[in-house]
């Protein structure tokens, strides 16, 4: 690692002194804060998986009795249903905060579920595939609010893990070794001042 190009004087030296100082200590806050954010976007990501298995599991059940509603009603009878379902759902920004930072999100209000339809001509299964599809909707918007948050995580990560590199593999190898240089020449120089300050008092003598 090249030194800083900077004149070998006392004052510099104090100055290359205060900046490593001030390095480590950012490089160790830094480094917590990077294992911190690491902790909390593995449990996020598990967090993440869970869903991804409930939505999975409830796919699973959702489309066959979709699928039995469609043989059981008619198309016709699935499609006057579907026009008669009108459900509302409100959106709104939110601001969650992990790790004391704060992440925007959307936050989907599911509506109170209703019967919009006569109980004649339908029957349980209709019932039940309105549920788990009703469900299932739950799940997709918590899978994008939390995927969201996730994302942002995962760049704060990266824009952390940039930072504690550039301080460990560049500035402070950088202060250190410019650090030694100045050292290195003052100590010199005294070695100098020392010997000419004897040589002067022995040509005195």
């Amino acid at each position: 690692m090249a030194k800083l190009n900077i004149a070998p004087t006392k004052s510099n030296l104090l100055q290359m002194k205060e900046q490593l100082a001030v390095s480590t200590n950012g490089y160790e806050l830094l480094e917590e804060k990077r294992e911190i954010l690491v902790r909390e976007l593995m449990q996020m990501v598990e967090r993440v998986k869970r869903l991804e298995e409930d939505i999975k599991q409830l796919t699973k059940e959702a489309y066959p009795a979709f699928t039995r509603m469609l043989m059981l009603d008619g198309a016709d009878q699935v499609e006057r249903l579907s026009k008669s379902i009108h459900y509302e759902f409100g959106m709104e920004e939110k601001t969650v905060v992990v790790c004391g930072m704060q992440f925007n999100t959307i936050d989907v209000k599911l509506p109170e579920k209703e019967l919009f339809y006569s109980l004649i001509g339908t029957d349980a299964n209709t019932d039940a595939t309105m549920v788990k599809f009703f469900e299932l909707l739950s799940l997709l918007t918590q899978m994008a609010s939390i995927r969201t948050i996730v994302w942002r995580l995962a760049s704060e990560v990266k824009k952390t893990q940039r930072r504690v590199n550039a301080l460990d593999k560049m500035i402070i190898p950088q202060t250190k070794e410019t650090k030694a240089y100045i050292e290195s020449v003052l100590e010199e120089r005294d070695r100098e001042n020392i010997f000419v300050l004897k040589a002067l008092k022995k040509k005195k003598g």
